[in-house]
């Protein structure tokens, strides 16, 4: 199983790529999934710019960074969404990238870890309506960054508790993962 952690922050001065560093480390050391890290950066996704919606399209995009983009989570059987809230919400450049594509999406699990004032929480509660319309099944367990407790002086610091909790997380995910296998076909 090939499982992407995908960073959904694509600012100058982001965390995301520290956050996603750290959960790519621990994820590493397990053995039950392969992991990869999937920087949203790297695809230079414009604004919907596909003229044929995503669930009619069937794969056929004609712009080369939605076709770049849709063989790179076709390959994925379960995402880690590294999210930021922005304004109480989920990030412009990860939804846009959610979007771009349908069929991709399907069947597949997906975990959360978010950071924000609050944790990013508010966020994490909008991804799960969103990827629910995607045919997504999300797992339960959530990490929640504090900037105020898992960042120090803008550095990522995550507290003692943290590491437990995206174990349990990423638990859920592997199983979750497998279990929808038959479903992807």
């Amino acid at each position: 199983m090939r499982i992407g952690i995908i960073i959904g922050s694509t600012r100058p001065g982001r965390v995301g790529d520290s956050v996603a560093g750290w959960v790519f480390g621990r994820a590493s050391q397990r053995t039950d999934a392969e992991f990869t890290l999937v920087d949203l950066r790297d695809y230079g996704l414009e604004l919907l710019n596909e003229p044929i919606v995503p669930g009619a399209a069937n794969r056929q995009y004609e712009n080369p960074a939605t076709r770049r983009w849709s063989r790179a989570i076709d390959a994925l059987d379960g995402v880690v969404f590294v999210t930021p809230e922005y304004n109480h919400g989920v990030p412009a450049a990860l939804k846009n990238a959610v979007d771009l594509l349908y069929p991709e999406w399907n069947h597949k699990a997906i975990g959360f870890v978010s950071y924000g004032a609050d944790g990013g929480v508010r966020a994490v509660e909008h991804w799960r309506t969103i990827v629910a319309n995607t045919l997504m099944q999300d797992v339960r367990a959530q990490v929640s960054l504090s900037v105020f407790l898992d960042f120090e002086n803008g550095a990522f610091r995550p507290s003692e508790r943290r590491d437990g909790e995206l174990d349990i997380m990423l638990s859920q995910l592997v199983a979750l993962t497998s279990a929808l296998k038959t479903l992807r076909g």
